[in-house]
């Protein structure tokens, strides 16, 4: 009788503690193109699952942004230390960013909007007319997409003699991109700027 109650209480505690750990989590949300003020049209999102004390990823699942920008996972509960979420499109600053466990609640929507912009460059363009070798060209950007792979310095830059040379920064497209120039020891000084085309390259011109 009492192994019969024994086994009884043993399926009864196996049943909650299935229960406990059971169910789903669902992570939806909308992904946006600041740009042109729309959906991300096309994009691919994927969500990776991290296990504690790991740096290992893996797949979850993966899925293509349709015309209403919406996106939406339902996968199992387990016991992960993260979860990661990555957007990608081409000609557009990829998305990456971290959910950890301890945020999901299961039982509702676990709400996470994203948006990014579609990429542009800017040439600067700098031209020396008639060099000598003390001359001193300083430049400083003022307003530009900044912390990225791609981007330029933010940090004051300085060439010196003759000079004729590009260089090619990205830049969020449809926004300005400027830069505090000084011809050392002359009144020749200013800020030249412009807005850059997306998935286009747009020019400033220093001739000096």
């Amino acid at each position: 009788m009492r192994m019969k109650i024994a086994l009884v209480a043993l399926s009864i505690l196996t049943l909650f503690a299935c229960k406990k750990g059971a169910g789903e989590f669902t992570i939806k949300g909308k992904i946006s193109d600041l740009t042109f003020n729309t959906s991300l049209n096309g994009a691919t999102i994927e969500l990776y699952k991290v296990p504690v004390a790991s740096n290992n990823e893996f797949l979850v699942a993966t899925q293509t942004i349709g015309s209403d920008g919406t996106y939406s996972f339902t996968f199992p509960r387990e016991q992960m230390e993260k979860y990661i979420i990555r957007v990608n499109k081409t000609l557009y600053f990829p998305i990456e960013s971290t959910v950890y466990y301890s945020s999901l609640e299961l039982g509702k929507e676990n709400i996470r909007d994203y948006s990014t912009s579609a990429k542009s460059w800017v040439e600067l363009r700098f031209l020396n007319n008639n060099p000598v070798p003390n001359d001193h060209l300083r430049y400083i950007k003022q307003d530009g997409y900044s912390g990225c792979t791609e981007c330029c310095p933010t940090s004051e830059q300085n060439y010196f003699g003759a000079l004729d040379t590009s260089i090619y920064c990205v830049n969020q497209g449809n926004t300005v991109y400027s830069i505090y120039f000084w011809i050392t020891g002359t009144s020749n000084q200013g800020l030249l700027q412009a807005t850059t085309v997306p998935f286009d390259t747009t020019q400033i011109y220093l001739p000096y």
